[in-house]
């Protein structure tokens, strides 16, 4: 974070048409080892951490109190982490570490790491939905995702880990913090996000092929579960630091 706008320096507000996370289950010694020591992985029957994979229709995006016009529309893929840091006060915080970020607009690219730590790349998503179906590609990187809605009785992504949509739902994100670690100053980055209506709905993922996903490295990577959520505003405040203490 080397420049000092990298700290999301305002409220941001947006509108999404609609949000698809899928999660992916990796071992979480694997995870938990990539990790900066002020955050652990989120796991689940001690075995599991997760990647989520978010694909996000954003429309006016901007500083929160300006007129909607001005707001950006944007494709985003962004790629996290499912983790959780122990603040100051004690308190147990569930977040995600974002280590990548993919957007169709280059304006959105540039804007996003001006103003943020998470590594934006301009990248030529495009979504086209047919017969009910969602269809995610990049264009470039061979990204492909096929995906519908679905409901409580359709069964989850086979080898999943979860037993219930229930259990999945824990790691549907977005959660309600993102951390991002600063080595060279001993601090982390909060941003907390403000979320209504929320209510995500299991998903069916007919195809999917994530090439950046598989260069990561893991051992293991299980699809475990997909949700979407649809017409929903959300927003922002402004990010904070925490000092870390010494080592």
């Amino acid at each position: 974070m080397k420049s000092p706008l990298r700290r999301n320096p305002f409220p941001v507000e947006a509108w999404f048409d609609f949000s698809i996370t899928l999660s992916f289950a990796v071992p979480k010694d694997e995870l938990a080892a990539r990790l900066p020591a002020c955050l652990e992985a989120e796991t689940f029957d001690d075995r599991w951490a997760f990647i989520a994979v978010a694909l996000v229709q954003t429309r006016r995006l901007r500083p929160k109190g300006l007129p909607s016009f001005l707001g950006h529309d944007f494709l985003l893929a962004g790629y996290r982490y499912f983790v959780a840091y122990r603040s100051f006060d004690g308190r147990r915080l569930r977040g995600l570490q974002i280590i990548r970020s993919e957007t169709d607009r280059r304006r959105m690219a540039f804007l996003g790491n001006l103003l943020t730590p998470y590594d934006y790349t301009h990248t030529p998503l495009k979504i086209e939905t047919r017969a009910g179906i969602h269809h995610v590609t990049d264009g470039a990187g061979g990204l492909r995702i096929a995906a519908s809605l679905a409901d409580e009785q359709s069964p989850l992504p086979a080898g999943s880990p979860f037993p219930s949509w229930r259990d999945a739902r824990r790691f549907c994100g977005p959660l309600p913090f993102t951390f991002s670690h600063d080595a060279d100053r001993h601090r982390v980055l909060i941003i907390e996000g403000v979320r209504e209506q929320w209510k995500p709905a299991p998903v069916r993922v007919h195809d999917c092929d994530i090439p950046r996903l598989a260069r990561l490295g893991f051992s293991q990577t299980l699809l475990a579960s997909a949700f979407m959520v649809r017409d929903i505003p959300y927003h922002w405040k402004k990010g904070r630091f925490e000092r870390l203490p010494p080592a």
